[in-house]
C-alpha cells in the first residue's frame, strides 16, 4: 500500500518561510511526478507546484518566485520551500504523486496546515 506522509506545516508571520516535506512509502515501481496542492477554507483545492522525473517544474502564477519545489529521488521525497509567505497562502497543503505499481495512479497525502498570520 502506497502512503504519502507530509510534514513541516505550522504558523508563520507574513514574510516568513516554511519548508514542507512529503515522503512516499510502500511498494511501487516508480514515481512519475510529485507535487503540491492547497485548499483554503471555503475554496476549492488548487494547484501549487509539481516536479517531474527529469526535474522539470511547473508553478502556479500566485507562487512563482516565492516557492521552490525539489525532489530527492533516493528518498522518494518532495519538498516545497515557501518564502515571502502571505496571509493568502494560508491553507491545508496536500502532497500529490503519480505512482506506478502496475499502472500509474494518483495518490494524496493527508494534508498539513499552513497558517500565515501576525
Amino acid at each position: 500500500q502506497v502512503q504519502l506522509v507530509e510534514s513541516g506545516g505550522g504558523l508563520v508571520q507574513p514574510g516568513g518561510s516554511l519548508r514542507l516535506s512529503c515522503a512516499a512509502s510502500g511498494r511501487f515501481f516508480s514515481i512519475t511526478s510529485m507535487g503540491w496542492y492547497r485548499q483554503a477554507p471555503g475554496k476549492q483545492r488548487e494547484f501549487v507546484a509539481t516536479i517531474f522525473g527529469g526535474n522539470s517544474t511547473n508553478y502556479a502564477d500566485s507562487v512563482k518566485g516565492r516557492f521552490t519545489i525539489s525532489r530527492d529521488n533516493a528518498k522518494n521525497t518532495v519538498y516545497l520551500q515557501m518564502n515571502s509567505l502571505k496571509p493568502e497562502d494560508t491553507a491545508v497543503y496536500y502532497c500529490n504523486a503519480y505512482i506506478r505499481i502496475t499502472t500509474v495512479q494518483t495518490y494524496w497525502g493527508q494534508g498539513t496546515q499552513v497558517t500565515v498570520s501576525s
